[in-house]
Formats: C-alpha cells, structure tokens, sequence
C-alpha cells in the first residue's frame, strides 16, 4: 500500500525488431519498472544505514538454508508482538518467522491498515539471543502510525535481515 505497482512497458516490439533480424526472426523484449520493496522482498542493513550492507553483500549462509522457527500467532488480539511472544522459542541462529495470518488480507485495503508488527523491545530480544533473520507475513515489521522504525533500525543495525510480505 502507497507504493507504486510494477510497470511492464516494451523495450523492444517484434514489429521493430524485424529490422535487425533476418527474414521471418523476431523479438520481444518487455522493460519491468518496480520498486524494490514489491512482493515479498528481503531488506538488508543498506535499506536502513547508509554504509550498512545492501544485498549483493549479504553472504548466501545469512538468508538460506537456516534452521526455521515459526512464532504462530494467529488469533492474537495484540497488534504488537512484544517479547513475551518470542521468549519461548530458542532462536538462536534461526530465521524466525512471525506468522500472525495478516497474509488473509493482502490484495484488500485491509492489508495496509491496524497490521501487526514487531515492537522494539522483541526485536531486541530477537538480537540479543541470537535469531540471524526475521520475517513477517503482514505489510512491516514495525508498526506504520508515525514516523518511527524501531525493529528494522534495531535487526538491521545488528546484521539481522528481515522479510515483509511472507
């Protein structure tokens, strides 16, 4: 939501290619415009800190092949999920997925409204023991009323990539 959505617009039609092709050869080839964050993306300390590591440099073993902790939170009546919902979990050197079932909105304006995100102090609690990435299946993992970031400053500050749009 506010973002603008992809853009597929011809670079190159088959009506002119087949003035740089021999007889009966032809092409298409389609320009795709999007921003980065489309889809389910994967932010890395770049997105947040200007010397921060953009994706290129992030090595293979911090997003793949990661052992995989699913917080299920389905049915919660909080939007924020604090601590108390991590505690429980050993999240040391695991990709953490936050699954709040947010994603039964998504293509709806509901989406992009009163979505569940991670608090500061959980993301936090995610650094301090350990979690190597954290993913959320709603439209951010920090709450978007007001102008403040706490979980993507603090997971992206310690290293910590994180997935929207699970």
């Amino acid at each position: 939501p506010g973002l603008p959505g992809p853009e597929i617009t011809p670079h190159l039609t088959r009506a002119q290619s087949r003035g740089s092709y021999a007889p009966g050869t032809e092409f298409a080839i389609d320009r795709i415009s999007m921003v980065g964050n489309t889809g389910t993306y994967l932010d890395s300390p770049f997105h947040r800190y200007a010397d921060g590591t953009d994706l290129a440099g992030l090595p293979l073993s911090a997003v793949a092949d990661l052992p995989t902790v699913v917080v299920r939170l389905t049915g919660s009546t909080e939007r924020g999920i604090g601590p108390h919902a991590v505690a429980p979990y050993d999240v040391d050197g695991a990709a953490v997925l936050l699954h709040t079932g947010w994603d039964r909105h998504w293509g709806t304006d509901t989406y992009g409204r009163d979505a569940p995100y991670l608090t500061g102090a959980a993301a936090t609690a995610l650094v301090d023991r350990g979690a190597r990435l954290v993913g959320i299946d709603s439209v951010n993992i920090d709450s978007t009323d007001g102008n403040e970031r706490p979980a993507h400053s603090i997971l992206l500050a310690a290293g910590v990539p994180v997935l929207e749009h699970l």
